[in-house]
Formats: C-alpha cells, sequence, structure tokens
C-alpha cells in the first residue's frame, strides 16, 4: 500500500470573499432621531442626506437603502419599524453592510445592541459605528462594544429620569399637557379644553341614566337604539366605555395625575397607580359637563352596586342580594326583622301566578334565620309607595324641607367641629419643616432623636388622614345638598306623573323602604324624610 500524503492547502481568505469583489458591496445606513420636534426633524433629514451621498460616492459601494426611525424611543427595537424591516432584509442576504452614526443610534438598550450585532456577525454582515470608529467585522472582543453601549443605555436612563422628573414637578405645580381624544373636548381658541356640545350631551344623558338606575347593559342598548356614536366612532357600544366615561373626573371639570407609572424603564409597562407614587388632584381645571356633585353621586352608585352580587353568577346562598337594574325594590326594600334586603318572587298557585316580594334571609336559610318577615305582594307594594309620595306632594312638602334642611344643619355642624383644611395643611407644613431639621442631626445615632422623629411622622400621617376625611366630608355634604334640592323639585314639579307606579322614580326619590309587618312599610326619602306607609 502507498504511504499516505498529506498536503496543506494554505488559507486564503480572499477566495471566500469572491463573490462580494466580483460586485460592490451592498451597503445601507441607519438613521433615528428621538423626538418630533423642528431641530430634531432638521437633524434627521441631514443624517439622511449625509449617508446617501456616502454610500453612492465611494467605489465598491452600492446603496441598499436607508432606514431612518423618527420620533421614536431608542430604548427598544421592537417598536422601530425601519430597524425590523433593515434586519429582515439582512436575514435575506439583501444587504452586506450598515453603516450608523453611533451606537446610542443603534441602540440604547446593551442587550438588544449586542444581540443585533451579534446576530449580523453571524451572518457575515458588519457594522460600522462611526463615532465611536468600531467597526464589528474585525472586532475580535465584545467588551469596548459592550461598555460603550452601556454608557448609552445608561444616558437613556438618565434622560428618561430627567423626563419623569420633570414631568412630576409639573405635576406639583398644576402643569401637564391636557390629553385631546377627540370626545368631548378639544382645544379651543385660548389654548384651554373647549366641551364639544353633541359628545357632552351624549356623557350628561349616560350619567342620568346611571343614576336613574340603569344598568350598564341597559345604556348601552339605548345609545345603540339611537345611533349615538361610541368615543371612537364606532356604532356599538361596550360597557366598559360606558364605565370608563362615568369614573372620568375631566367630566367633571378636574384632573387626576398620574393615574399610571412606566414602572419598567427598558420594558416600558405601565402600570395602575395603586398608591406606589402621589396622585395630584387638580379641581376646577376647566369647564365641568356634568356637576361635580353629580359626579360624585355616580361614584358611589357605582361602589353599590360593586358590593353586590352580580345578577348572572351562579346562585348561591347568600343574603347581600343581586344587583339588578331592573326593579328598584330589590335595592330598597329591607326587612324589618333582620335587616336583609327583600327579593321578587312569582308563586305559580294552582296555575296562577302571583307575584310576591319575600326576606332573602329567610328565603335562602329557612324560617329559624328570619321567622317573623311576611310576604308581601308587588301590587299592594306599588299602589303604597305611590299613596306615600302622593301625599307628600299633596300636602308634606314643608315637614320635608324641614327635614332636609334638619339633616344638611348637622353635616355642616359635623364640619365645623373640625379643624379647617387649611389649618390642617399648615400644621403639615410646620411639622415637615421640624422633621427635616431633625433629620440633620440624626446623622449620629441618638435614641431620642430617633424617637422624635418617629413622633412627627406618625402625627403627620394622622393630620393627612384627617384633612381628607374632612375633605371628603365637605363633599358628602355637597351632594347630600344635591340629592335633596333633586328631590324637591322633582316632588314639586307641576308635570310629575302620579298616576302609575315609577321604578325609575322610586330609584331617584327613596332611599330605603323597611317592612315593619304585614300591614304596614316605612319609607325614608332621600335627605331623611320619612312616612310610615298603611299596606291594603
Amino acid at each position: 500500500m502507498p504511504q499516505k500524503v498529506v498536503m496543506e492547502i494554505p488559507a486564503n481568505p480572499m477566495l471566500g470573499d469572491l463573490r462580494k469583489r466580483k460586485r460592490k458591496l451592498r451597503v445601507a445606513a441607519y438613521c433615528r432621531v428621538s423626538t418630533e420636534e423642528e431641530e430634531q426633524q432638521n437633524s434627521f433629514e441631514v443624517q439622511v442626506d449625509y449617508y446617501t451621498e456616502k454610500i453612492t460616492h465611494h467605489d465598491g459601494w452600492q446603496l441598499a437603502g436607508i432606514f431612518a426611525d423618527d420620533g421614536i424611543s431608542g430604548v427598544r427595537t421592537k417598536k422601530r419599524d425601519q430597524f425590523n424591516e433593515m434586519i429582515e432584509l439582512c436575514r435575506k442576504k439583501k444587504i452586506d453592510l450598515i453603516l450608523t452614526k453611533s451606537i446610542s443610534r443603534f441602540a440604547r438598550n446593551t442587550l438588544d445592541c449586542i444581540k443585533h450585532v451579534r446576530i449580523l456577525k453571524s451572518w457575515g454582515i458588519p457594522v460600522i459605528f462611526e463615532k465611536e470608529n468600531i467597526d464589528t467585522s474585525n472586532m475580535n472582543s465584545e467588551m469596548i462594544l459592550t461598555c460603550l453601549s452601556s454608557f448609552a443605555q445608561a444616558e437613556s436612563e438618565s434622560i428618561s429620569g430627567n423626563v419623569t422628573k420633570g414631568i412630576r414637578m409639573g405635576y406639583k405645580q398644576g402643569r401637564f399637557a391636557f390629553r385631546y381624544t377627540g370626545f368631548a373636548f378639544q382645544k379651543g381658541p385660548d389654548g384651554e379644553p373647549e366641551i364639544i356640545p353633541k359628545d357632552a350631551q351624549t356623557i350628561r344623558m349616560i350619567a342620568q341614566e346611571f343614576l336613574n338606575g340603569d344598568s350598564l347593559k341597559g345604556i348601552k342598548e339605548k345609545l345603540e337604539k339611537a345611533s349615538i356614536p361610541s368615543p371612537a366612532g364606532e356604532p356599538k357600544w361596550t360597557t366598559q366605555t360606558i364605565q370608563r366615561i362615568l369614573q372620568n373626573e375631566k367630566y367633571a371639570g378636574d384632573v387626576l395625575l398620574q393615574k399610571t407609572y412606566t414602572a419598567d424603564f427598558l420594558e416600558g409597562r405601565v402600570k395602575k397607580n395603586n398608591g406606589e407614587l402621589p396622585q395630584y388632584y387638580i379641581k376646577d381645571n376647566h369647564q365641568a359637563i356634568i356637576p361635580r356633585e353629580m359626579f360624585f353621586q355616580i361614584q358611589e352608585e357605582l361602589a353599590r352596586r360593586r358590593s353586590k352580587k352580580p345578577a348572572n353568577t351562579k346562585k348561591a346562598k347568600t343574603n347581600r342580594g343581586r344587583f339588578t337594574s331592573k326593579y328598584a325594590l330589590s335595592e330598597r326594600l329591607v326587612c324589618g326583622d333582620c335587616g336583609c334586603y327583600f327579593r321578587r318572587v312569582t308563586w305559580n298557585i294552582h296555575g296562577r301566578k302571583q307575584i310576591v316580594w319575600r326576606c332573602i334571609n329567610r328565603l335562602e336559610f329557612g324560617p329559624k334565620s328570619c321567622g317573623n318577615s311576611p310576604s308581601l305582594e308587588e301590587a299592594a307594594l306599588h299602589t303604597a309607595i305611590l299613596e306615600a309620595i302622593c301625599s307628600l306632594v299633596q300636602g308634606q312638602q314643608e315637614e320635608m324641607a324641614a327635614a332636609l334642611q334638619d339633616t344638611l344643619i348637622h353635616c355642616l355642624a359635623g364640619e365645623k367641629e373640625e379643624a379647617s383644611p387649611i389649618v390642617i395643611e399648615n400644621k403639615i407644613k410646620e411639622l415637615e419643616t421640624e422633621f427635616d431639621r431633625l433629620l440633620v442631626l440624626a446623622i449620629d445615632e441618638n435614641d431620642i432623636i430617633d424617637h422624635k422623629l418617629k413622633q412627627i411622622s406618625e402625627t403627620i400621617l394622622k393630620l393627612k388622614q384627617q384633612k381628607k376625611r374632612i375633605e371628603y366630608t365637605a363633599e358628602r355634604s355637597k351632594v347630600m345638598e344635591s340629592k335633596a334640592k333633586e328631590v324637591m323639585g322633582l316632588i314639586s314639579a307641576e308635570d310629575l306623573d302620579l298616576t302609575e307606579y315609577s321604578d325609575a322614580l322610586v330609584y331617584r326619590i327613596i332611599e330605603r323602604i323597611t317592612v315593619l309587618s304585614k300591614e304596614e312599610i316605612r319609607i325614608r326619602f332621600i335627605g331623611g324624610f320619612e312616612i310610615t306607609q298603611p299596606l291594603h
């Protein structure tokens, strides 16, 4: 057998590049500016012109495209359409070389920068960073690129932090950018929010129907039947959209700032602010579409409905009752014996249907839980309620007005017993100044100063809670006064139809109906006035 002969063929990198040498390199450039301001627009156009001229006038290069993202953040690449299009063309082997001004233009996220450079390098496509004079084709180590891209990320973090700090400082002084969505408000000639009349009419209708006892689903159906477009301009509404309208303080002329915040700088995830950061509530920022008192009534009603078991949940033994907008008595008729709500029940006696109201506690848990509550015929209940309202309208308006006035005076007297919010705020500022002074002295360990700091901190917290409680009480008083005026206006209206029972009217003027016995109920109107009414 002949002896084996091993021949070494010398390396010749030029052979591997033969195809590229036979044709011009397809060169692309990537540009980006981070804002949409006018001076940045000029910078953007200059970059495009610069790279177009540079590539077209270079021997051996041909232009494969100028990829430019205008007004897009460099923190994440997933939102940069042109960048992603460029990477896709690289994957398809339609680009041989990429030029970019600097690492910070390419990506301000270290991981993104390194990841894409590695991907491009594996495809045999180098990137030239002009400012840093880095060519990834002849760079044996990623250390320099990692360090420089880390600096770019740190710069982006610093800018983001400064911007966020500036925005929050503006919040404290009541300065912010009003967000126009094309619904309800538009920018007026003076630069302030201006009401859009047709949208305002829709918002007032939604608010009133909700306070009249209608459900979100019922309001949705009414809006669609009336061919009123949604805020997005669609013919169909969603209950979520209606709820957002009811909860939006902007329609009451106020603004709540910092409802959300960016939890992660790189991911850009926005989270609801549940107390992680301070919020700022600006009253009377702009013209209101609905009165503030009405807005607070809506929030109370939303909270009350949420406390109920939803009507569409599976049946389970509970004495809480279910929320339903179908019958006003479901929310108002209570047992005088155990305090639970009554439920509407249909009896079928020898083929004859009869509608009655019964105590939920007795229905669910039997006579042992509530043995004395009667079953009341719906027709008798409706008649008694209608008679009570008629008697109120005909002869007891003065008594009701006096009761409403007493309630308001009692609320105002309760407010006067508390210190005013201004006095409390001044006290808080004094304590905060004292806290800062002691904090300077507490550089060295000192148990006495530490104890004092703890006491001041606890006092400040209690004062803030007291201030919040007083402000809430003041708003409640305004809401009660608004309700009282509404009730008085309703019962004194000349066009009030009292010929038949009305769920809508009961919803608006009656607070509670207590079943005392099979022969008697006690009706409490909004504002505190009560009538004991016999059942026939």
